[in-house]
C-alpha cells in the first residue's frame, strides 16, 4: 500500500523535491505540499485505491503524510488490488 501511496503522492502532491527523498512520517506540507495540492492529492488517493473519504477524514492531519494516508486508507475498506 506505502508504495502505491507514493506513487499517487509523486503524481499528484506537486512536491518540489522527490518522493522517494521523504520518510514515510515526514510531514508533506513542510516538504512543499499546498492545500490545493492536498485536494488533487485527495481526489487521487480516492481514484486509485476506490474509496471515499468521509468528511471527518477531510483534515489536515489525514494528508500530512505517507504514514497518515495509510493509516486513513486502512480505517477504510480498500479493496485488494
Amino acid at each position: 500500500m506505502i508504495d502505491r501511496i507514493r506513487q499517487v503522492v509523486r503524481d499528484h502532491a506537486r512536491l518540489p523535491i522527490d518522493v522517494n527523498e521523504l520518510e514515510d512520517n515526514a510531514d508533506l506540507y513542510q516538504a512543499g505540499m499546498t492545500s490545493h495540492a492536498s485536494v488533487g492529492l485527495m481526489l487521487a488517493l480516492e481514484n486509485a485505491f476506490d474509496v471515499e473519504f468521509p468528511d471527518s477524514m477531510l483534515t489536515r492531519a489525514v494528508f500530512q503524510s505517507i504514514s497518515s494516508i495509510a493509516e486513513a486508507l486502512s480505517k477504510l475498506e480498500v479493496p485488494a488490488a
